[in-house]
């Protein structure tokens, strides 16, 4: 499956964009205790790419969780609806996980993904690597195949 290329926002990386998902991200719940902080970010949006288009169903949510002698810590978890490049209708589940670096932010995310459409069964197998891009409505996450054509 070959679609965009893409230069990421590292250097050196030359990969295939499978995705970009539009993330407007709604209520915060947080609890801080102790040893830490957790937060759960709920979250809608759209998403599209070389063979999907569709949105974010309702229950997406961002779990963060930062101990206090740990790295902030995210699993984003949600399920696309819309239309594979086949026109038929389908559904992705994608949990997205990440780790912030010694200044707190996340560069890259280990997403994966299930889903029932045929044309994009791939993606279920592939090595996929995420990134996050700030937006003023939230966050784009751009979703790249590591091993293109």
């Amino acid at each position: 499956m070959c679609g965009k290329m893409a230069k990421s926002k590292f250097p050196g990386d030359l990969m295939e964009e499978v995705l970009t998902i539009y993330v407007r991200i709604g209520d915060s719940i947080e609890v801080k205790g102790n040893t830490g902080t957790a937060r759960m970010l709920l979250f809608n949006g759209d998403a599209e790419g070389s063979g999907f288009k569709g949105k974010i169903l309702s229950g997406g949510v961002d779990t963060q969780r930062q101990l206090k002698s740990d790295p902030l810590q995210l699993s984003a978890r949600y399920i696309l609806e819309g239309v594979d490049s086949a026109g038929k209708y389908c559904r992705l589940f994608i949990e997205n996980q990440g780790v912030a670096d010694t200044n707190g932010h996340i560069q890259k995310t280990k997403p994966t993904i299930i889903t029932d459409s045929a044309d994009l069964s791939w993606l279920e197998t592939a090595d996929l690597t995420g990134t996050i891009e700030p937006w003023e409505k939230g966050v784009i996450i751009h979703i790249f195949n590591n091993h293109f054509c």
